[in-house]
């Protein structure tokens, strides 16, 4: 029998390294300039989350689960071998890696994450789910213009985060991301197809909307380092018709207080049947939304130390 690794509440592996003493998160996080940055254009890149050593098992594990085949593919959230909806093109794409791979478990838990996280949200936090996305050489797939919280309306209030960490050097030559700095003032638009075409967000643009979007911005970044966007950021990624691949992890994460609002009949919560079931009007949490930080016992002594977007309002 397969294990389902979401039921292991701590860490599994020896890869990333906890503070022994509150004073030990001071050496992960963000500047005042940095936390200023994404408030103004709801983003932050370039930021170092990984080391060398710590790359290859998440390489190593990722590449197994491309494999559709592969041990604990039944705990999944989705699972897209092929979710481009170009024929020629593939875009591998699945939900809930910390379940089914143990690097990708203990990840959740990196201090360097989980320091820059607990800034920008400027609240303790759970997880909402992970993701991988893997762009192979020479023939990867978009992933269309969207924003994220497009698809996570069965959960309010808005207070949610996004990380993207590069385990490739991403470029526009392979796919990087690419942002629409400030986009996150626009308000909630409709989502359109992931994997489809890529700019058919356009169509519900403003003239005004159309101009901002024309002052996009690729996300060059080199592997290991993360990237943290706003929920309602627009964001997306073009082909990879190079000869490097371009594979990614994504943590989403929420404040800890958020509600579940699934409408009973799933009519608001695209894909939300395959996640841990919670009752409209009751809080998000239990096993599989793990509280990931807490930063009233985890940052006793230092909290004051620490600048969070609270200070910027």
């Amino acid at each position: 029998m397969n294990t389902d690794l979401g039921l292991t509440s701590g860490l599994i592996t020896k890869l990333f390294k906890q503070p022994a003493e509150p004073e030990e998160w001071l050496h992960y996080a963000l500047s005042e300039k940095q936390i200023l940055h994404y408030k103004e254009l709801g983003y932050l890149s370039g930021v170092k989350l990984l080391s060398e050593k710590q790359l290859p098992p998440l390489r190593n594990e990722l590449m197994q689960m491309t494999d559709p085949g592969h041990q604990g593919r039944e705990f999944f959230y989705e699972y897209h071998s092929n979710e481009s909806e170009d024929p020629d093109t593939t875009l591998f794409h699945a939900l809930g890696a910390w379940r089914v791979r143990a690097s990708f478990h203990d990840l959740l838990w990196n201090p360097a994450f989980l320091m820059a996280a607990y800034q920008l949200l400027g609240k303790s936090f759970r997880l909402f789910h992970d993701q991988l996305f893997s762009k192979p050489a020479h023939h990867g797939g978009v992933v269309a213009w969207h924003q994220d919280y497009s698809y996570w309306t069965w959960t309010a209030p808005i207070a949610h985060l996004t990380c993207w960490i590069g385990l490739d050097d991403a470029d526009p030559t392979n796919g990087c991301m690419y942002y629409v700095p400030g986009s996150h003032r626009w308000g909630l638009l409709d989502k359109e197809s992931l994997s489809g075409d890529m700019d058919a967000i356009s169509n519900q643009l403003t003239e005004k909307q159309l101009q901002d979007f024309s002052q996009k911005v690729p996300v060059e970044m080199s592997a290991g380092e993360g990237s943290f966007h706003h929920p309602l950021l627009m964001h997306g990624s073009y082909e990879n018709n190079s000869e490097n691949s371009r594979r990614a992890t994504i943590i989403n994460v929420f404040a800890d207080g958020v509600i579940s609002s699934r409408e009973e009949d799933g009519s608001n919560a695209p894909g939300a049947n395959n996640y841990p079931h919670v009752p409209k009007g009751e809080m998000m949490q239990g096993t599989y939304y793990p509280l990931l930080l807490d930063a009233e016992q985890s940052l006793i002594g230092v909290a004051s130390q620490v600048p969070t977007i609270n200070d910027f309002q």
